[in-house]
């Protein structure tokens, strides 16, 4: 498929990519947006699609070292590193493990706020502009605690929300429990985050292919890349449909960008994160707020079509094998929380790659080494709450417009990109 050249091509038909697609079409440019399987049918198809401005404090903090060391011995925590050599996530360990001090968790809670605030209220306005049905509701997300020694110890949690001005609430036990009638008596307190919302993540995905074909958008799907050519830019993009020249190129790749940057001579330091769920029909006593466990690590999110329990991170490569071990977690750390805990039938068992950088920041900008080529990758478990931000953000960078928010903290040249 040599054919015409195209004015911007979008690399990867995930949720970021197919956000930044539909900006640039609504910035009225002309895009082909490639996908190497279906769009949207990858990571962010069986996340909890919560929309989560509170999660703004970075996974990297003082005690999680130690925290992580104590998960490692436990086969069902909700952290696990496989055992393996693997020198790209060692590297990548090590530099987390130096972020996890207080001046860089202060740092990257500010930095990602504002983009984190964005994402929220640029969502909203483009699920009503396009009328993206998608389940999406603003009714909050409701963090709790079974343990009340640890629920005293998370008091820095209020404290950072509240210095970068995220609402945020305090309850004891009986205030969740009227909160959310679906917790059972075992939990002592939580923190209710007022600004969060949710979605049911395939129907977003499903909606944002929908309105990208709306806008006249090309998508091209089974479309693996193989290569690439350029000089000092980058050509054309080589796949199995043939080669695609343009003028631009914005890189959505998600957990595969290291592979294919390496074709460009790009060290893009992103590990996979691997996550899990499970979605049933609902449940007889089914949550209305979405829920995160915290000492087990567990959200819990429901819509009208559906049920979903999910989360955890296991550092093991690209393996592809669904780990019973970690879905049997989500089930036991499930029924210590809820009335009823599982529904009455599964839909689906699931795993996804999170593409994770070690700072908590996405890569968001032009490339110094390819000036036509803008990076979209890194968002870590938060691509769904950045999508429309980062779709608005990297409109801006490609239009040459003024930015919506400072893109200084996501550049990709603090990773010599």
């Amino acid at each position: 498929m040599s054919g015409a050249r195209r004015d911007v091509v979008v690399l990867g038909g995930g949720v970021i990519g197919l956000a930044c697609a539909l900006y640039l079409l609504r910035a009225g440019r002309g895009v082909t947006l490639l996908e190497k399987g279906r769009t949207g049918a990858a990571t962010s198809h069986g996340n909890c699609g919560t929309i989560t401005p509170s999660h703004a404090v970075p996974l990297a903090m003082p005690g999680m070292i130690a925290q992580g060391l104590r998960w490692l011995l436990k086969p069902d925590a909700p952290f696990r590193i496989a055992p393996r050599l693997d020198v790209a996530l060692l590297g990548w360990l090590l530099r987390f493990a130096r972020q996890c001090r207080w001046d860089d968790f202060h740092r990257i809670t500010a930095q990602k706020t504002p983009l984190l605030k964005l994402g929220r209220t640029a969502l909203q306005e483009l699920i009503a502009a396009e009328k993206l049905d998608c389940q999406f509701e603003t009714i909050g997300t409701l963090n709790v605690y079974r343990d009340a020694r640890a629920f005293e110890k998370s008091q820095w949690l209020p404290q950072a929300l509240r210095a970068v001005d995220l609402p945020i609430e305090t309850l004891d036990g009986a205030q969740c429990r009227a909160r959310e009638p679906a917790l059972n008596d075992s939990i002592v307190g939580g923190y209710f985050n007022p600004f969060d919302a949710h979605l049911r993540p395939d129907r977003y995905m499903a909606e944002l292919t929908r309105a990208v074909r709306a806008h006249g958008g090309e998508i091209l799907e089974e479309c693996e890349i193989t290569g690439f050519r350029r000089d000092a830019r980058l050509a054309a993009v080589r796949t199995t449909h043939g080669e695609i020249a343009a003028d631009e190129f914005v890189f959505a790749l998600g957990s595969w960008s290291p592979a294919l940057a390496r074709q460009l001579d790009l060290r893009i330091p992103i590990q996979p994160g691997k996550g899990y769920s499970i979605t049933y029909t609902r449940p007889e006593i089914c949550p209305r707020i979405p829920l995160a466990l915290k000492e087990r690590a567990v959200c819990v999110t429901a819509w009208p079509t559906g049920y979903r329990l999910g989360s955890t991170m296991e550092f093991a490569g690209y393996d592809s094998s669904l780990n019973r071990t970690r879905l049997d977690a989500l089930k036991r750390g499930a029924a210590e929380y809820l009335r009823c805990a599982q529904g009455p039938s599964v839909i689906e068992e699931w795993y996804g790659w999170r593409p994770m950088t070690y700072d908590d920041l996405p890569i968001l900008g032009r490339c110094a080494a390819i000036p036509n080529l803008t990076l979209a990758t890194g968002h870590g478990m938060l691509g769904v709450t950045m999508s429309a931000a980062t779709g608005l953000l990297i409109a801006d960078i490609v239009c040459g417009r003024q930015p919506a928010l400072d893109p200084a903290p996501f550049a990709p040249a603090r990773f010599n990109l």
